[in-house]
């Protein structure tokens, strides 16, 4: 026999909702808040972004003179997230190497809704509570950038989005993703390759100059993707380089970048021939805000008190990853990052233990009890 939590979860995960196409997940989580007694929306960012479901957004009504919390968590999965099979083996939930699990973020879902479902039919007061499940986060938080966050009253949120149920994350970094272009000049690299330029050579030994991997405690950078060339026999002219820079020091991070761009300015200048000169087009944008917050800011302290109550040891520190919550912070509504349990994410090793539900879906009932007092 299931509990209450982990029959949620998996009937969840069976549900296929990779990046744009949350239709069918959106419509049992509107089907089920709504039976709860929750006024519910859908708003229309897959609009903007493409897909086939906008974020879905509730609020419960409660007591007014407590201040509203906010839920968050996402609805779409990385692939390979259709037909999900999820096993349950010695307590540890995970699938049969096909797919990944789904668990970020279905835990994180499952957790709040199954929390604020036995705070409701407890029929004890509690104060407002606003949940917030978004849509295309793996992909560019793209629901959560086109969310009117207007109309969320809440000054406290809490994103269930992160791996052991006991982190609180308080901060995350700034990102800034680039795209570069590096051009050299094609020729037959078996005839005249000296009437050519080597745009992956030039390349390379930017790239060899570059800040790489962890620059500080709070930094990293990373080159992650390389394309271009046409042929074995053909002295490549342009190559296209992905990459990301992040730090919780916005200064850092422009430093970083400026980095990134000497590296490139070397590397060509030496390529500067009779014959021919290399060049690079540096294209970036920051993708997402860092955001911090005081360990002793009334969100913190209320998870880390329901944490304690439940005997789950609080661990507080900042986070490397981006999530909703940067998007929601940026909108001035101070948002910690919560564990629920997944781990071996955007893999098909994934997997969730059973008891990391049951923790998560105590935990935002204990927060939601705790906060109505």
């Amino acid at each position: 026999m299931h509990t209450d939590v982990v029959k949620y979860f998996l009937e969840l995960v069976c549900i296929d909702s990779e990046s744009g196409n949350e239709r069918k997940v959106a419509d049992k989580l509107k089907a089920d808040l709504a039976a709860l007694g929750a006024e519910v929306f859908e708003d229309e960012a897959h609009l903007e972004h493409g897909g086939n479901a906008g974020n879905v957004f509730a609020r419960f009504a409660g007591n007014p003179d407590k201040e509203p919390l906010l839920f968050c968590a996402h609805m779409d999965t990385v692939k390979p997230g259709n037909g999900i099979k999820p096993i349950i083996t010695d307590g540890v939930i995970h699938t049969d190497g096909s797919t990944i699990l789904g668990a970020d973020d279905k835990s994180g879902i499952a957790e709040i809704m199954i929390g604020i479902k036995r705070v409701v039919d407890s029929g004890a007061d509690h104060a407002p509570i606003e949940v917030l499940f978004t849509i295309s986060e793996e992909i560019g938080l793209l629901g959560a950038r086109s969310f009117d966050k207007s109309q969320l009253r809440a000054k406290l949120g809490f994103a269930f989005d992160s791996h052991e149920v006991g982190e609180v994350l308080i901060g995350a970094p700034s990102a800034e993703k680039f795209e570069i272009i590096v051009r050299g000049k094609e020729a037959h690299a078996g005839v005249e390759p000296e009437n050519g330029i080597n745009a992956l050579r030039v390349a390379s030994e930017a790239i060899a100059m570059m800040p790489n991997g962890r620059i500080d405690e709070e930094s990293t950078c990373n080159m992650g993707r390389i394309s271009g060339g046409i042929a074995t026999n053909i002295v490549p002219n342009e190559i296209v380089i992905h990459g990301e820079a992040r730090s919780h020091d916005n200064a850092k991070l422009d430093r970083i970048v400026g980095e990134v761009r000497q590296a490139l300015d070397m590397a060509v200048q030496r390529y500067q021939l009779p014959h021919g000169q290399a060049s690079y087009e540096f294209n970036s944008s920051r993708d997402y805000v860092a955001f911090s917050i005081a360990k002793d800011h009334p969100a913190v302290l209320l998870a880390k008190n329901a944490l304690l109550e439940l005997g789950i040891e609080p661990k507080i520190r900042k986070g490397g990853g981006g999530s909703d919550a940067n998007i929601i912070n940026l909108a001035g509504i101070p948002t910690v990052i919560c564990g629920s349990g997944m781990d071996n994410v955007h893999t098909v090793r994934e997997r969730i233990l059973v008891s990391e539900l049951e923790k998560g879906a105590d935990l935002v009932q204990t927060m939601i009890v705790q906060h109505s007092k």
